[in-house]
């Protein structure tokens, strides 16, 4: 097997953007499959989108949680890599996975046994979306540790500069969610009709089989930071490590989940096509974010092998093609939500009062998409050099002002549901 790939030295553009297209294909991946379980969701009405957009906030916040190891597990890989320390790297590997697990174990058991007070926080009038979204969620929180397991596999690869690897697996996993989720949600077959909850056994079903693909390729390689063995003692010094760098990337993860279950609390005032109409136009708007976090991630290996190496240079002259990569993405998807919202938001959910909000969902928030790609992007190159603190403090301070901004537009003036978009 090919030992880790080379950052520190060739043409820096190409050699970004080689390691950059593997991990957006993967974050396309990840969003295609909300945007799957929506696409089919979305056809049997508003209230199921609104159940499992409700019970998706914890889902987002569980990404805080193993964005806690995953980081670590990225700039540590790749900064060890790049001071030709594999040893290093696999102690590190081992931390990071570690972590994950328990993490993923602790979180699923609370998220089962308090599933209804949980949902019960949004005060949804409609007590059919609330018996869906408790549903959605009892049968979620039965997969957590996969989708704990997969992010952090994912990011040993990406600090190692295999980048390609993850982005296969993933699509398998890809795949068989998208032949599942009709299957499950209509009764396609020898499948009885299951709805939301078909729609959760499917993404669960398509996490276990990307881990078991993971853990088959980490042990067919020879390289010593994929030997992981779950088991073995904790090494406090490591972890604590891990810990300590990816604490305020998670910290900022975190508080944007809850900020974002605040706004859906002003959002739920509206009923539920409004909740509906912000979970799939958030989707949609995922094209940019999740192709600048994947660019991120790249620029983070990339710096931290540089970092490590102390290449200086190349740590500029990467960041710069990075601002001009994800600066066209910006533009284009600006150009996409403003021009092209209608056809866009028919394609999920058929209803006219839907797709009447929906269009204004997609134009005012397709202003910000320049943006946000900068400031994304800008958090990896902060994370690449091991100071994540920077990024996080700027990003939960001026996020936590949507809250406030949210309600006084809301509240009073005449925009109302639009005010809580335009914050």
């Amino acid at each position: 097997m090919r030992k880790k790939v080379d950052l520190t030295s060739g043409d820096i553009l190409k050699t970004l953007t080689k390691l950059a297209l593997p991990i957006m294909g993967t974050s396309f991946i990840q969003m295609a499959y909300n945007l799957t379980d929506m696409l089919w969701i979305g056809q049997t009405g508003s209230a199921a989108v609104a159940a499992v957009g409700t019970a998706g906030f914890f889902i987002w916040f569980s990404q805080s949680l193993f964005t806690l190891s995953r980081v670590g597990a990225e700039v540590f890989v790749a900064q060890s890599l790049g001071e030709e320390d594999e040893e290093e790297a696999r102690k590190f590997s081992v931390s990071a996975v570690q972590i994950s697990v328990i993490l993923s174990i602790f979180y699923s058991l609370f998220i089962f046994f308090f599933r209804h007070p949980l949902i019960g926080f949004f005060k949804l009038e409609d007590s059919n979306v609330i018996h869906m979204a408790v549903a959605y969620l009892g049968y979620i929180s039965l997969g957590f540790i996969f989708s704990f397991l997969n992010p952090v596999f994912t990011g040993i690869f990406n600090g190692a500069g295999m980048s390609k690897v993850p982005f296969l697996i993933n699509a398998v996993g890809l795949v068989i969610n998208i032949v599942l989720d009709p299957l499950l949600i209509f009764g396609l077959g020898p499948f009885p009709e299951m709805g939301v909850v078909g729609a959760a056994i499917a993404t669960i079903f398509a996490q276990l089989v990307v881990t078991l693909i993971f853990i088959i390729i980490m042990k067919k390689h020879q390289e010593s930071y994929f030997r992981i063995n779950v088991f073995q003692k904790i090494n406090m010094a490591y972890s604590q490590k891990i810990m300590k760098l990816g604490l305020p990337v998670a910290i900022q993860n975190g508080i944007f989940s809850m900020i974002g279950m605040a706004l859906a609390r002003i959002i739920a005032g509206y009923g539920p096509t409004a909740v509906a109409v912000q979970k799939v136009g958030s989707q949609i708007e995922s094209i940019s974010w999740m192709t600048a976090g994947g660019f991120s991630t790249a620029l983070s290996a990339f710096i931290g092998q540089n970092y490590g190496a102390k290449k200086y240079d190349r740590i500029i002259k990467g960041y710069r093609a990075a601002l001009f990569t994800v600066s066209i993405i910006g533009i284009f998807t600006t150009i996409l939500l403003v021009f092209f919202a209608e056809p866009i938001f028919r394609l999920f959910i058929p209803e006219a009062e839907a797709i009447e909000l929906g269009v204004v969902y997609l134009q005012i928030l397709g202003l910000s998409q320049w943006f946000m790609t900068i400031e994304i992007s800008t958090q990896g190159a902060f994370n690449g050099l091991g100071k994540t603190t920077i990024p996080s403090a700027v990003g939960v301070t001026f996020n936590a002002l949507r809250i406030p901004a949210a309600y006084f537009l809301s509240t009073y003036t005449a925009l109302k549901l639009n005010g809580v978009w335009w914050s």
